[in-house]
């Protein structure tokens, strides 16, 4: 049976609250649970986590979550009633709570501090236009560019302006308390704008979560190859990105930072609005259906649903066009593998060799298979990121490893014992293999461990055994 390599990531919220819908999202494909903390409460994502769990373990297909942090989101405050801006108007915006009537109130009391002559200021995606006339006085006044009906708790982006808010909010430390609490496998840090960003991040959680740096400010893009080598994965998320840069810009954007993460060898995820008119539809648009292709082709690990399967009317069916896309594309392989044994930083590691070495090994012994032997994942994941033509077996007896390498392209997890030495790892590795009909008898795979085995990160062994 077909296992496609690119992976699927769902959010979810209202639509999948049920046990049978989450059943259905894991027989459909979804390899990662997003668990979205701009929404819901602590109890209702605790419900949700165990539920996945639950489920997964039922289903015995690893499933990992990723708790995604809302981050420094800057936000229109309550308002009255809708206010309705027309073009060429003025209007105040200030901080809620000091506002007079008339003035729009604002969730960031720095605004004024930040905030230009002349800057942009973008609100409810993008469709209402603002420009700042002056500034002062804890306020700023601004021009109506693009008129529309503004509504309580719109986001507001300020493209090319520093903003000064820390890149972890209050809400975001009790957050990161309580998905640590849950062990979440990976943690997403949004609006990252430097390294220093994800250092911050690091120094309140415990080595084994892994960070997500999500790509969605257009300052990031002068800091990426920084973030890139500073995370542990990385998210292009499309929807704020799209209204901080022209929305011509993004697919470029899009590439480079796929390019940028599958040369350090860190999984990518390709986000928002992928099959956003699954929402309301039971099939995706054709452009749609090209979108998640070329992001395939681009070289992404995953490819993610939103508003789709946490909020949409058919969560099922968009995992499984997802799905259906994902093996088309792959049937005709479109991401050449990576022959080259150097990092993104031009520094040939022993790890990278023998990556690069495992790939060439499999085009010349036409190898069904790669099996690694892994304790934190990461000699399955360097292999993973030169993109070899055939699937990735990982073996591991760490649950934990076991759940984070369901996000990485081309790896198939397997959970077994703990291995001692070698020949105990051979063993099993081939039991595996004619168990799951990776592989037949009298097959030659490529084996990759690190030894000893009990030293995590370290990958030094290449073999080519016979199934």
């Amino acid at each position: 049976m077909y296992t496609p390599r690119t992976k699927i990531v769902c959010t979810l919220g209202p639509s999948t609250a049920t046990d049978e819908t989450i059943r259905g999202l894991i027989e459909a494909g979804m390899n990662v649970a997003r668990v979205n903390f701009s929404h819901g409460t602590h109890e209702q994502h605790a419900a949700t986590i165990a539920m996945v769990r639950e489920l997964a373990q039922e289903a015995n297909k690893p499933i990992a979550i990723l708790g995604d942090l809302q981050g420094p989101r800057i936000r229109i405050g309550d308002l009255s009633k809708p206010i309705n801006l027309k073009v060429g108007e003025d209007v105040v915006l200030v901080h809620e709570g000091q506002g007079e009537k008339g003035e729009i109130p604002v969730t960031y009391d720095q605004l004024a501090s930040d905030v230009r002559v002349g800057d942009r200021i973008l609100i409810d995606d993008g469709l209402i236009e603002l420009v700042a006339l002056e500034v002062g006085n804890a306020r700023v006044k601004a021009r109506v560019l693009n008129g529309g009906e503004l509504k309580s708790h719109k986001g507001l982006n300020l493209p090319g302006v520093q903003v000064s808010a820390p890149s972890i909010t209050e809400k975001d430390a009790a957050d990161i308390r309580f998905a640590v609490e849950q062990q979440v496998d990976y943690l997403a840090l949004s609006f990252v704008r430097r390294a220093e960003d994800i250092e911050s991040l690091r120094n309140l959680i415990p080595k084994w979560v892994l960070v997500v740096a999500k790509i969605e400010k257009d300052v990031a893009l002068h800091n990426i190859e920084a973030i890139v080598r500073a995370s542990d994965a990385v998210m292009v998320a499309r929807g704020d990105l799209g209204v901080e840069l022209p929305f011509e810009a993004v697919p470029g954007a899009q590439k480079r930072i796929i390019r940028l993460a599958n040369r350090y060898g860190r999984p990518v995820i390709t986000a928002t609005q992928m099959l956003e008119s699954m929402i309301e539809h039971p099939r995706p648009t054709r452009a749609e259906a090209s979108d998640v292709a070329n992001a395939i082709m681009d070289g992404t690990d995953a490819v993610m649903l939103s508003a789709e399967t946490a909020a949409g009317a058919y969560p099922r069916l968009a995992v499984e066009a997802m799905t259906r896309i994902i093996k088309e594309i792959e049937t005709h392989p479109p991401v050449a593998p990576f022959a080259g044994a150097e990092q993104g930083d031009g520094v040939v590691t022993t790890e990278g060799a023998i990556a690069a070495a495992t790939v060439a090994a499999v085009g010349m012994l036409g190898a069904p298979l790669i099996a690694v032997f892994t304790k934190s994942g990461f000699s399955a994941r360097v292999v993973a990121s030169k993109r070899p033509p055939v699937p990735i077996l990982a073996l591991t007896d760490e649950a934990r490893t076991y759940r984070q390498l369901a996000l990485v392209w081309g790896v198939v997890p397997e959970l077994v014992p703990h291995c001692t030495d070698y020949d105990e790892m051979m063993e099993q590795t081939k039991t595996v293999v004619v168990h799951r009909e990776l592989a037949s008898n009298g097959d030659r795979i490529i084996v990759t461990a690190g030894v000893p085995f009990d030293m995590p990160g370290t990958t030094n062994l290449l073999k080519v055994e016979t199934v």
